[in-house]
C-alpha cells in the first residue's frame, strides 16, 4: 500500500472539547500539556478555574495541584472518547517541584495523569524516560553539600504510554502490507524501545522567535517521530490536543500520516505555517539521512558479523529480519493549502536508490 496524500488540520479552540472529532476516529495522541504546579502555566490554568488561583494566593499547593489536573482531565476524557480501540496515547510529563509557604515539595504529575487515565479504562504500558540534554550536571536544589538540606534534581521528564483496549489487529492483506511498509529498522527498534531516551533533537526544532520559545513547552522533533513511528502506521490520523508549534504535524507529514492539532493560543499561527514551508526540503534530508545511517549500520554490521541474510524488496539494501524486507519511506513532493488552517501534503509512489543517495 502506498500512501500518496496526507491531510493535516490545525483547530483553535480549547482541547478539551473536541466536538469536531468522531469517537474512535484517531488512532495515535501525543502531546505535552501545560505542566501543572510549574510557575509559567499558573495564569493559563488559573483562567480556566479561578478557584486555581485562590489557592495558590492561599499556599494551599495540594489544592492547586488537583484543579490544575482536572483542567488536564478534561482533555484526557475526550482523548479516551476520540481514540478507536487499539489505540495509543501518549503524554510527555514532568513532575513539578515548588515551595509553597515554605515548604518544598515534589507534586507528581505523572502519577496523578495515570491514575485518572485508568479510571478511563486505559491500559498503562510501559514508561519512557526522556533525559533532557538541557540541565547541567553541577545543577541543584537545596544547601548544596550540607545534608539533609539539599534535593535530587529532575533531569527527566516522562513518556506515558496509554492503551485503549486491546492490541490493534491488522487483518484484511491491505493491512497488513501497509503494516510491512511502515515498519522501522531493527537497530532503530533497539534505541526506540528502551525505557531512557538522552539526546534526542532533530533539524526540524528550530525556533527563531524568542516569545514562541517562552511560550512553548515543544519537544524535539525526534521524540514525536519516534513515536508516531513506533505507534501507528502509514495513513493512520495523530491527534495532539495541545499544539503549540506544530511539532507533531511535522513529524506526522515526514511519516506519511494525517494529523489533527488543537491549539487555543491563535499567537502560535504564524509561527506554524512557516514551519510547513520548509517542511519539504527538511523532512526529505531527515529521510536520507535516516537511510544513510542505516546504510552505515549494515557496512559496520557486516565487517564485524558477516553478511546480513535478508535484503529489503523496495531498496535492495540489508536488512537484520524479515520484518524489514517491506519497508518504504516515500519522501514528501509538495504541501498545499486547502483552506486557512488546512494542508495536503503529497508523496512520491515509488523510492529509488538515486532518491537516497
Amino acid at each position: 500500500m502506498l500512501i500518496v496524500k496526507t491531510n493535516h488540520k490545525i483547530l483553535f479552540q480549547n482541547s478539551n472539547n473536541m466536538h469536531q472529532i468522531k469517537d474512535n476516529s484517531i488512532d495515535l495522541m501525543i502531546t505535552s500539556p501545560p505542566y501543572p504546579m510549574i510557575q509559567m502555566w499558573d495564569e493559563m490554568f488559573s483562567k480556566q478555574n479561578p478557584k486555581i488561583k485562590e489557592a495558590l494566593e492561599n499556599n494551599n499547593g495540594d489544592l492547586a495541584f488537583e484543579l490544575m489536573n482536572q483542567e488536564l482531565d478534561k482533555v484526557w476524557n475526550e482523548v479516551y472518547r476520540v481514540l478507536r480501540d487499539g489505540g495509543i496515547a501518549c503524554i510527555n510529563i514532568g513532575d513539578a517541584t515548588r515551595t509553597i509557604d515554605k515548604n518544598f515539595q515534589l507534586f507528581s504529575n505523572s502519577s496523578r495523569i495515570i491514575t485518572h487515565c485508568l479510571k478511563l479504562g486505559f491500559s498503562c504500558l510501559p514508561k519512557i524516560l526522556w533525559k533532557k540534554t538541557t540541565n547541567a550536571p553541577n545543577k541543584f536544589m537545596g544547601s548544596g553539600m550540607l545534608p539533609p538540606g539539599a534535593y535530587v534534581t529532575l533531569e527527566h521528564e516522562y513518556i506515558l504510554i496509554l492503551r485503549k483496549g486491546g492490541k490493534r489487529e491488522f487483518k484484511t492483506i491491505k493491512e497488513k502490507e501497509n503494516r510491512q511498509e511502515s515498519s522501522y529498522f531493527w537497530e532503530e527498534r533497539n534505541r526506540w524501545f528502551s525505557d531512557i531516551w538522552e539526546g534526542l533533537n532533530g533539524v526540524l526544532q528550530k525556533l527563531e522567535d524568542k516569545n514562541i520559545r517562552q511560550r512553548s513547552a515543544a519537544y524535539p522533533f525526534e521524540l514525536a517521530y519516534r513515536l508516531i513511528n513506533m505507534f501507528s502506521v502509514k495513513g493512520d490520523t495523530i491527534l495532539d490536543p495541545y499544539f503549540g508549534t506544530g511539532t507533531t504535524m511535522l513529524a506526522a507529514i515526514n511519516s506519511g500520516r494525517n494529523s489533527i492539532g488543537i491549539e487555543i493560543d491563535s499567537f502560535f499561527e504564524n509561527t506554524i505555517k512557516d514551519r510547513t514551508k520548509k517542511v519539504i526540503e527538511d523532512s526529505n534530508k531527515y529521510i536520507s539521512n535516516r537511510i544513510k545511517e542505516h546504510l552505515e549500520f549494515v557496512k559496520d554490521r557486516e565487517e564485524k558479523k558477516g553478511p546480513l541474510k535478508y535484503t529489503n524488496k523496495n531498496y535492495g539494501f540489508k536488512v537484520v529480519t524479515r520484518q524489514e524486507l517491506g519497508i518504504l519511506i516515500n519522501p514528501l513532493i509538495a504541501i498545499k493549502n486547502i483552506s486557512s488552517n488546512e494542508f495536503e501534503v503529497e508523496y512520491s509512489e515509488e523510492v529509488t536508490k538515486e532518491k537516497i543517495s
